[in-house]
């Protein structure tokens, strides 16, 4: 069953926050750097992508652990997996390699999970598309507002290289996820669209969630939802929502009017919470699946899960919560209009 089909019988659930569950692991700085990295020139530690070629048994084991709480689509470990991202580090260069190893780890913990669970419903692959460490439409030089650190092009080439190694690695779906900035988001889209094109294949379905703010339910370059929205609708989304920034409950307001603009599938998976003075969330798993369930209740979501400070424990509360309860339809489009 393809994953726009599942949509049509039921909520799909997707896993929690990576970050929140590395942490758990408490890694060196020689476990980052692995055998291959030892003598690398600069310190690794903090780059969790990298963990899918060092670390790959704790990635799948957290992977592993989200599919046993419910999740139906697991993203890749992928979210700065792109050469501009991992220039932080001096590892362009694996730009590529980490993306596939990364949808290996996905595929290895879902044959785990299946031999264990035979008679599952399918489960599903999210390539993790991020937003990038620049931005293309706010200057990272305060003196200087003109001042872009990347061009379009260059942010299109990074991300088509992500999205090859992706499709080439056999996902299900490309998620374009935590977006801040929709022309970074639009950038990535055309490179899908000509990525495609070019290929000669069929489309991969794409996912894209954006993250509002603050308070002002504006994302960070500026634009509100409905805006956001109808700058990324001409993709032809299997789904848009929100994440990260915000948790369940600041974030209600803006799913409700997500669900009464978007014609295609809407996702939402929040924060668990806000961060304490530690930076530490502090939602239990019921009270975030408390704030899912309603949502789910009131048809505003097709797909739901949970972004930082979520864990496993979380994942579960929220498919035990939204397992009896239809999903939202889709609106009737006018053909005229």
């Amino acid at each position: 069953m393809s994953i726009r089909q599942a949509l049509q019988e039921r909520i799909l659930v997707i896993d929690g926050a990576m970050g929140t569950m590395i942490q758990r692991h408490k890694l060196t700085e020689e476990d980052y750097r692995g055998q291959r990295f030892a003598n690398w020139h600069s310190d690794v530690k903090g780059n969790n992508d990298l963990l899918c070629i060092t670390q790959p048994a704790i990635i799948t084991g957290i992977h592993l652990q989200y599919l046993e709480a419910g999740a139906d689509i697991i993203e890749t470990n992928t979210f700065s997996s792109t050469s501009i991202a991992m220039a932080d580090y001096d590892m362009q260069d694996l730009a590529y390699e980490l993306n596939v190893a990364a949808a290996n780890c996905v595929r290895e913990a879902i044959n785990q999970y299946k031999a264990k669970h035979p008679n599952s419903k399918e489960k599903y692959i999210a390539g993790s598309i991020g937003p990038l460490n620049k931005t293309l439409s706010l200057s990272p030089d305060v003196n200087n507002p003109g001042y872009r650190a990347v061009t379009f092009d260059e942010v299109v080439v990074a991300y088509t290289e992500q999205i090859k190694a992706l499709d080439d690695a056999g996902v299900d779906v490309l998620l374009v996820e935590t977006i801040f900035d929709t022309l970074n988001a639009k950038a990535a889209i055309y490179a899908i669209k000509e990525y495609y094109r070019k290929v000669g294949k069929t489309e991969l379905p794409i996912m894209i969630s954006g993250t509002i703010t603050d308070a002002s339910g504006r994302t960070l370059s500026g634009q509100t939802l409905e805006a956001f929205y109808t700058s990324v609708a001409h993709a032809n989304p299997l789904s848009v929502g929100l994440n990260c920034a915000l948790g369940a409950q600041d974030m209600r307001s803006h799913i409700e009017e997500l669900s009464q603009i978007a014609t295609c599938y809407t996702s939402a998976y929040p924060n668990a919470g806000l961060p304490n003075a530690m930076g530490q969330y502090d939602e239990a798993p019921h009270q975030t699946a408390h704030f899912i369930e309603e949502w789910a209740q009131n048809k505003f979501v097709n797909i739901v899960g949970g972004c930082c400070g979520t864990t496993p424990d979380h994942i579960k509360h929220m498919a035990d919560n939204v397992r009896s309860i239809s999903p939202r339809t889709l609106p009737i489009q006018d053909a005229t209009i």
